[in-house]
């Protein structure tokens, strides 16, 4: 197995577990377990239940619930949130014409491997840097899954200034045809200039009424746990490098040629996102991170 990217395995698992526990589910994803390798499930399990005291140094209780408190409290509220968050705007796109899906940073992502009826028409592109995409080939490979027809995988490294070509020489896509971008769990991973310039890139290759979402870090309010996060991310060599103010979101949007439809900051992801799964759960609640936003953007006409 080729090096792993370990925010995306981290992610990939707290959905897998998600999918196994009781709903009513956040956000349903199971074939999030599929890309894991045999005895990886357990093997996180067991990592992540050993180290409690880090997430909680209060706590007391079994392995077992030591995991599903590490879980419910850090690993799975943005993962879930921001997939829900963006696949009930792309199935809104779709209805208004989007016939195209870009996946920028697709790491695990399995929308293409658990299509709902609503997307058959959608053309799905997984754009990924050459390692990552080549590390998740392998582990589809492994699971005996092969790429869905209609899917295409494309290596794409954001930091270099002409990344889009992959898609501009893809066959499949069309910059003439309406679009549907997520960018889930990148931006805190690349550099303010980086993600401008994938701003004003996205700006100038979509189509006017093509939509864009994305998470990103806030510079208001990250607390305690954002604080731990980003201590795990720059343990797992993947430091956290960027966060914007909704105003600074909505002059880089504007400048690429993007306003804001919607956009939720933790109180409102909590309230649409948990809401039933806390009302079934009232002594395990989850809520969305302090620090964290999610945000839908529409490609206005006549910046191109």
């Amino acid at each position: 197995m080729k090096e792993t990217n370990m925010t995306a395995l981290v992610s990939a698992f707290a959905r897998a577990y998600h999918a196994r526990a009781d709903g009513p589910k956040v956000f349903d994803d199971p074939m999030a377990e599929a890309l894991l390798v045999p005895g990886e499930f357990e093997k996180i399990s067991r990592s992540m239940s050993a180290g409690i005291q880090f997430f909680n140094p209060a706590f007391q209780g079994s392995p077992n619930e030591a995991l599903r408190w590490i879980v419910g409290h850090q690993l799975a509220p943005t993962p879930l949130a921001r997939a829900s968050f963006a696949e009930t705007a792309l199935e809104n796109a779709v209805r208004l014409g989007a016939r195209q899906y870009l996946i920028l940073g697709a790491g695990y992502d399995t929308f293409a491997l658990r299509r709902p009826v609503w997307a058959e028409s959608l053309r799905i592109f997984e754009l990924d840097r050459p390692a990552a995409f080549r590390e998740k080939q392998e582990r589809l490979r492994r699971a005996g899954i092969a790429a869905p027809e209609g899917t295409f995988f494309l290596e794409a490294d954001f930091n270099e200034a002409d990344w889009q070509h992959v898609l501009t020489e893809c066959p499949a896509f069309s910059s003439g045809q309406r679009s549907f971008c997520s960018l889930l769990g990148l931006t805190y991973y690349i550099p303010e200039e980086t993600f401008c310039r994938l701003l004003a890139d996205l700006g100038a290759l979509l189509l006017p009424g093509s939509a864009l979402a994305f998470d990103y870090p806030c510079r208001e309010g990250s607390g305690s746990c954002g604080r731990r996060q980003a201590a795990l991310a720059a343990g797992a060599g993947e430091p956290m490098c960027a966060a914007y103010s909704l105003r600074e979101m909505e002059t880089m949007l504007a400048r690429c040629g993007f306003s804001i439809r919607e956009h939720l900051d933790p109180p409102a992801l909590t309230a649409r996102c948990f809401a039933a799964y806390n009302e079934a759960h009232p002594d395990h609640p989850m809520t969305a991170f302090e620090g964290v936003c999610c945000c839908l953007a529409v490609r206005q006409p006549d910046h191109r």
